[in-house]
């Protein structure tokens, strides 16, 4: 089992209230489960009007098949120009087998 993550750090520019932070990312992060089969979920500045952390994980029997999911899913957040992507950093996942 492979479980590969990816933080992204976003700035909203346009956004004046967290009705219209919402606004801008419910698309992506609705959109990423939908088009690639991820877990999302906003992971930090939730009470913060124009930033927002989300968290996305993959899971699949091979490393490559997560790295592939994880590529399109970063394409798919740098694709709307509502957000500005100011970091996406990656991670994996070790399994403990005890």
């Amino acid at each position: 089992m492979q479980v590969g993550i990816i933080r992204f750090e976003l700035f909203i520019p346009t956004s004046h209230s967290l009705k219209e932070k919402r606004a801008a990312i419910k698309p992506i992060i609705e959109g990423a489960k939908r088009r690639f089969g991820v877990a999302v979920a906003e992971v930090a500045h939730q009470n913060t009007w124009q930033r927002a952390d989300l968290g996305v994980a993959a899971v699949a029997a091979s490393v490559g098949h997560v790295e592939d999911v994880l590529d399109e899913v970063e394409r798919f957040v740098w694709s709307h120009p509502e957000v500005e992507v100011l970091c996406a950093q990656r991670s994996w996942l070790e399994e403990d087998r005890a």
